[in-house]
């Protein structure tokens, strides 16, 4: 035994089991290797497990009142008020389980690389050489694919920052739309005329985002030289009566006002009407506040003075205190002085 075995305490204790010299030179890779392999492989799956566990009560705590710091958008991370709190927006929980899918993705690929790693240095592999060749490849990596580095980095703020989500109206320079998909490298959006746009997170140089916290409605109505303060009494009095309909009061923020004339054109003056709407009702707000300011002028009347004051007749006669100029030609179809040419 002492010759077969040495020191080794397992291998002589497989011997005193199987009388078998070859089991017990073996003894280490026939039972130790196989209970580290095995041992890796479970620590692995359950870092994983426990890891994706934490992400997933994390995401789901946006379905209740509180939120996780770790999940609201970096210029919310203020005191809220109890009414705020309250309100948990559906494109909130769509951002926090991308969020979270991301985190799970990242997760798994950390753990189960390590793990691979582990288990190669178990087999004998020297894992020197080839550390050395993965930093290079990731050098190389990291060179040539700088703008897809760029796009997941500039997805990944995009997210926390909560910028846009499904479903926003945005204007992304020459792309402006609806959301229909958000990811860390691409974004799609889909405008007016169907076209569906896909547009790299690293070339968005600015958002314009029509669809978060309210919106402004500005009409302007030309009135041409009728009296000012009557045409604002008639538009204030209709914008009043559409803001306090049932149908549109959920709409507006704040009662819409007749700032007053905002431009003297030669036509006559332009009266400007602006309403603060929800970011969702303000298309519907502002084609329903023209129709109805609209309707108002024609009911009072204000219509048939403002085309009436626009038909100024032109005479041909110059007024008094016009002078020609001496050496100024005849115009066309006038006779020269001298009679007939």
């Amino acid at each position: 035994m002492t010759d077969a075995c040495g020191n080794d305490a397992l291998c002589k204790q497989v011997f005193v089991w199987t009388q078998n010299q070859w089991l017990a030179n073996s003894s280490y890779v026939i039972i130790i290797k196989p209970l580290r392999v095995i041992g890796i492989i479970v620590v692995a799956m359950l870092i994983r497990w426990l890891l994706h566990r934490a992400i997933t009560r994390l995401t789901a705590s946006t379905s209740r009142a509180a939120m996780p710091a770790l999940l609201k958008p970096l210029k919310e991370r203020v005191a809220e008020t109890a009414e705020d709190a309250q309100y948990i927006p559906e494109r909130r929980r769509q951002r926090a389980e991308a969020i979270g899918s991301v985190l799970r993705s990242f997760v798994s690929a950390v753990v189960f690389t390590m793990a691979a790693l582990l288990l190669m240095g178990e087999f004998g592999f020297n894992l020197a050489p080839l550390l050395a060749s993965a930093g290079i490849v990731g050098v190389a990596l990291g060179f040539g694919a700088q703008s897809l580095v760029k796009d997941l980095i500039a997805g990944l703020f995009m997210l926390l920052e909560d910028q846009y989500g499904v479903g926003d109206t945005v204007d992304l320079g020459e792309a402006i739309g609806v959301v229909e998909s958000v990811g860390l490298r691409i974004t799609t959006v889909r405008d007016s005329r169907g076209v569906l746009w896909y547009i790299r997170n690293g070339e968005i140089v600015r958002v314009g985002n029509k669809s978060q916290g309210w919106a402004m409605v500005v009409i302007d109505i030309p009135i041409g030289f009728v009296n000012s303060e009557e045409a604002i009494n008639v538009l204030k009095g209709a914008a009043i009566a559409i803001a306090e309909h049932p149908e549109h009061q959920t709409e507006f923020i704040e009662p819409p006002d007749v700032v007053g004339v905002e431009q003297l054109t030669v036509d006559g003056a332009v009266i400007r009407t602006i309403a603060k709407t929800t970011a969702d009702s303000q298309a519907t707000v502002q084609r329903e506040l023209r129709r109805t300011l609209n309707e108002a002028m024609e009911s009072s009347g204000l219509s048939g003075r403002i085309a009436a004051s626009r038909m100024v007749p032109r005479s041909s006669v110059p007024p008094p205190w016009y002078t020609a100029p001496e050496n100024s030609s005849p115009s066309i179809g006038e006779q020269p002085p001298g009679g007939a040419a």
